[in-house]
């Protein structure tokens, strides 16, 4: 595959900002954080296990790529260390105190930095470090802390995420972190927000200068026929309301519009208090609204702008920039390139008792921003406890969580200081209500096959009434990429029967009724069983398949749970099937393992071994259901 057409991972993915439009097939979304495993607020706990005289806070195994890391702390708690061990280093590879973020190399400015909060009752000035470094590995990486991250009182550190992709295979091409990579390129363009982050693309520019558009009127702002990829858009907004002039973009003649968004999301503020922006898109100070994603078309494009408004809406200037060159096309193949798409804008409106979805998307593609804008009751009241949650593929178990929703911004404790905004995540609104956040997911994107549902709670565990608003941004096509192609429900003879499940050293089966860490009080009752050894099983698959995805109903009463996958004989050499954290509260957890295509194209039906292998405390392997999903 020639490397223009392929999709960058690791370091190059923040460098080649240009190439996001690709598809990303191998790669998954993780998240582990400190996360209330009651499902209530008290999110400080970060710790998986202890290892001799260490925490571990994070542990992966097989290929991946971590993009994101957060941890919040008080200023007279003890300070931790972070410790990083690569492909299964006896000796950690690069160590960070908290006070380096920010200075120490690679973790300088902008790509790692601090921020410094209020008060908070006495307990502050409260101090967020975050990282959008990459750190890449080639077989598995943990994260140790020499302090236990608990958090709960006075003098404590805690609270803290890490978002990560695991891929399916390794990439020879991307070497394992070290520290002393070259970031001169990512570190410039990271420090020109506002100006467009991509490489030089020739382009010419449709300029508007003088814009009047009745009420309920709309007016065409760029058409073409043909293949071409819109580069930028400019426009000065001063003075537009965030939702009054809504933006619709048309890709290849489509029945729909592929964009339908209003022009304050579309430019990364909703409310339009004050001018923030990311690397993607913004405000700047001189009044420029921007917006930089590659829209790749291949028939046509339409752009219109609609007033929804009652009274006449004037744009002093708009600007659209398109490249038609070969050179710039041809890094967008259509079969491996997703169109940029908005998801249905959520109107202002309160979810009560349950999360309130900003989005829902259907087809293969990947997630790149999100915009979420809250407003409570009264003026001033502390309203973005509430977790991000976000579902990929209809799996139940949040592939996305995190402690609140200033933390999913990379901030924390709540929303007190707007205006703030960094390269990669940013908030508007007045100090706690109404705040609007926006975060742009370039390296660390959300793929998904099937689908993928976006959601926020109300408060610390939706006790709170909020009115939430918001779309999501994604690079996408409409067929799927992947289909389920059989099941196993274990405990139910005629289904093991006709899977020809077997196992040995089983501790027989158990019944559980429990949740999942999805914010309700739904319970499932299920049975499944235990095994100390291995367990077996032949499932049907498609012959054309690309790869194919094994997702487990388990118990996670217990973490650290581990498994050596075989396919018709055969081990999956990229990794193992493992699982760290665990949850005796909402016990029901839902976890994939990808097998590629080299184990798996051509057949009708493989048979697949789980040999269990003990971790820790962890004394059996457990499994209720399976479903088999083949990649295509």
């Amino acid at each position: 595959m020639n490397d223009a057409f392929k999709p960058p991972k690791g370091l190059a993915s923040l460098e080649r900002f240009d190439l996001l439009p690709l598809l990303r097939d191998g790669v998954q979304v993780r998240y582990e954080g400190s996360i209330d495993k009651q499902g209530f607020n008290a999110d400080w706990d970060w710790l998986l296990y202890k290892d001799r005289d260490e925490y571990v806070i994070f542990d992966v195994d097989g290929p991946g790529c971590i993009y994101n890391f957060v941890q919040h702390r008080y200023p007279d708690s003890p300070e931790p260390t972070f410790r990083f061990y690569f492909d299964g280093e006896s000796a950690p590879r690069f160590e960070l105190k908290h006070s380096e973020f920010g200075t120490k190399a690679p973790f300088v400015q902008p790509l790692a930095d601090a921020y410094l909060g209020p008060e908070e009752g006495g307990r502050g000035p409260i101090r967020v470090v975050r990282s959008f470094v990459p750190m890449p590995y080639a077989r598995s990486c943990k994260i140790t802390t020499d302090i236990r991250l608990k958090g709960a009182n006075k003098g404590d550190g805690g609270w803290g995420h890490v978002v990560y992709h695991s891929y399916a295979e390794a990439d020879e091409e991307l070497a394992t972190f070290t520290g002393n990579e070259s970031y001169e390129r990512v570190l410039e363009l990271w420090s020109r927000v506002g100006e467009d982050p991509k490489p030089d693309i020739p382009s010419d520019a449709t300029v508007r200068r003088e814009l009047s558009i009745p009420p309920g009127g709309s007016t065409v702002v760029f058409e073409a026929q043909g293949a071409g990829c819109l580069v930028s858009m400019l426009a000065e907004t001063a003075g537009i309301g965030a939702n009054d002039l809504w933006i619709r973009a048309t890709w290849d003649r489509h029945d729909k519009p592929d964009v339908e968004s209003p022009l304050g999301a579309f430019f990364g503020n909703e409310l339009g208090f004050n001018a923030i922006g990311v690397l993607s898109h913004g405000t700047r100070a001189d009044g420029i609204s921007y917006n930089y994603f590659s829209m790749p078309y291949w028939r046509g494009a339409l752009v219109e702008l609609v007033n929804k408004s009652e009274k006449t809406v004037r744009v002093p200037r708009w600007e659209i920039r398109c490249a038609t060159d070969k050179a710039t096309l041809a890094r967008y193949p259509e079969d491996r390139t997703g169109y940029f798409r908005s998801s249905s804008y959520r109107r202002s409106e309160a979810t009560l008792g349950e999360d309130a979805v900003i989005g829902r998307i259907e087809g293969r593609g990947h997630m790149v921003a999100a915009q979420v804008t809250a407003f409570a009751r009264k003026p001033g009241i502390v309203s973005c406890e509430g977790d991000v949650r976000v579902y990929i593929d209809g799996i139940a178990t949040p592939q996305i969580e995190s402690d609140g929703s200033e933390s999913y911004v990379c901030y924390g404790w709540g929303f007190p200081t707007p205006p703030q905004t960094n390269p990669s995540s940013g908030y508007d609104g007045l100090p706690d209500n109404p705040w609007s956040m926006v975060r742009l997911c370039a390296g660390d994107c959300y793929p998904f096959r099937e689908g993928l549902v976006f959601g926020i709670e109300s408060g610390d565990y939706n006790n709170q009434y909020l009115r939430h608003s918001g779309i999501l941004f994604y690079y996408g096509v409409d067929a799927p990429g992947m289909r389920i192609t059989d099941w196993l429900d274990i405990g139910d003879r005629g289904s093991e029967e006709a899977h020809g499940y077997a196992s040995a050293g089983g501790r027989g089966s158990y019944t559980v009724e429990s949740g999942y860490e999805d914010g309700t009080q739904r319970l499932l009752k299920d049975m499944g069983r235990e095994t100390e050894g291995w367990s077996e099983f032949t499932v049907a698959i498609d012959p054309r398949n690309a790869g194919v995805r094994l997702r487990r109903r388990s118990d996670q009463v217990t973490g650290r749970q581990r498994a050596h996958v075989y396919v018709d004989g055969e081990r999956v050499e990229a990794r193992s099937w493992y699982f760290a954290d665990r949850n005796p509260y909402k016990r029901w957890l839902e976890d994939e393992f990808e097998i590629p295509a080299k184990y798996t194209a051509g057949k009708t039906d493989i048979t697949v071994r789980l040999v269990f292998e003990q971790e820790g405390e962890n004394r059996a392997w457990n499994e209720f259901y399976y479903w088999i999903y083949s990649l295509v």
